[in-house]
């Protein structure tokens, strides 16, 4: 009787083991698709969903389990994000976070990680403060910060010669945070070029006149080159600037990459240069080609910006689930500290000492004549994560 006993535990237990092994992956994606951020939040979970199909060949599945997406809005909203990354762990009981849009919404969601001591991948928000002085070790990101975004957009400035520099930018954390990385960039490997005016606006701007007549002021009597750079998401205030004509004043406008329907605008600006995150013809490797060619062959166009980063998150998530050899929280930690991982951009490594993806930036030139809507940009020169010293910021 007793050695059935033991025979049936034995049983049950092999059982309850292999359910709990057999169990999905449960992964929660956070995204502002409600606002002025819409886009960029489909795109991140388009990408993310094709990453997970590309990384899996189809079964959706690693090391025989299932993965299960939970997709959550958080509409913009910093408390509703807190809120919804505390459900995600607690009731929904997911192995791993994605998110969100918002660099205000994931810095309040940065805590929440830490308290349920869960991973959060943050993509695509930028704020340089997510991977600094607010970060924790539950938090990864694959999405580039404010400093990586600053030193493409240092890299596009000339290496000679006076260059004085105003930026227009969204007054919160996002353009905050540009703006002081810019500057910081500018002194690390520009030292020639100085921002010598900042200009910030509300987020839903639309009239940027008296915006522009301060910058105009500020750069019209500097010597040698002069330059607006634009750090701004959402609807870009190019056109209403350029209206304004700052070239009577030799001043050229840097407007940073942006998603492929904001960047059509740049067609009417031939020869405009500055630098990208993401742009689909850039990059060239077997995950970029497939990504393009299935984007074109499901959505009738190109993949964009946060397509990129979305599928960027999902390589993360795989490649650590799959060094980890499973979804425990400190072996996850463990694995993805200065672990490399390709995506459609090429290999981006998370920093040990702060989580951050080490990854390119592109420069780019305006094409004078594309033969579409989206074939935008020419490449000037690839900015490779090794020649862009990105200073750690945190605590740790």
């Amino acid at each position: 009787m007793r050695l059935k006993l033991t025979i049936a535990a034995a049983t049950a237990g092999i059982f309850f083991a292999s359910a709990a092994f057999a169990q999905d992956i449960k992964v929660a994606l956070i995204a502002g698709k409600t606002g002025p951020l819409e886009a960029y939040a489909k795109q991140t979970e388009a990408g993310f969903m094709m990453g997970l199909e590309y990384l899996t060949k189809g079964t959706m599945a690693v090391n025989g389990r299932k993965i299960s997406v939970i997709v959550k809005d958080d509409q913009l909203k910093a408390d509703l994000a807190k809120t919804l990354l505390e459900q995600a762990y607690n009731d929904d009981k997911v192995d791993i976070a994605v998110g969100t849009t918002s660099s205000a919404a994931a810095l309040a969601m940065l805590p929440v990680a830490e308290e349920n001591g869960k991973v959060l991948i943050v993509e695509p928000a930028v704020a340089d403060a997510i991977t600094g002085d607010k970060w924790n070790r539950f938090i990864f990101r694959t999405a580039r910060n404010s400093t990586q975004d600053a030193y493409g957009a240092a890299a596009a400035v000339p290496a000679t010669g006076e260059v004085s520099i105003a930026t227009l930018a969204q007054d919160y954390a996002f353009g905050k945070d540009g703006v002081a990385a810019l500057k910081s960039a500018l002194a690390e490997i520009r030292p020639n070029a100085k921002v010598v005016f900042e200009e910030y606006t509300p987020q839903n701007a639309t009239d940027f006149t008296a915006s522009a007549q301060r910058i105009f002021d500020a750069l019209k009597d500097k010597p040698g080159k002069k330059i607006i750079n634009i750090i701004w998401a959402g609807q870009h205030p190019l056109p209403k600037i350029a209206d304004l004509k700052p070239e009577r004043f030799g001043i050229e406008i840097a407007p940073g990459g942006n998603i492929l329907p904001a960047m059509q605008i740049y067609k009417n600006y031939p020869g405009m240069e500055g630098a990208v995150y993401y742009y689909y013809a850039f990059p060239k490797n077997e995950m970029n080609d497939w990504l393009v060619a299935e984007h074109q062959k499901r959505f009738n166009a190109p993949p964009d910006f946060f397509t990129a980063g979305g599928f960027a998150a999902a390589s993360a998530v795989v490649t650590a689930i799959q060094k980890a050899g499973g979804t425990d929280t400190e072996k996850l930690i463990t694995a993805m500290e200065g672990m490399s991982f390709e995506t459609p951009k090429g290999t981006m490594t998370f920093r040990k000492e702060d989580h951050q993806a080490l990854q390119a930036m592109y420069h780019f030139k305006v094409k004078a004549n594309g033969k579409d809507a989206n074939d935008l940009l020419d490449l000037v020169n690839t900015i490779p994560a090794d020649k862009m010293p990105i200073p750690v910021r945190n605590k740790r």
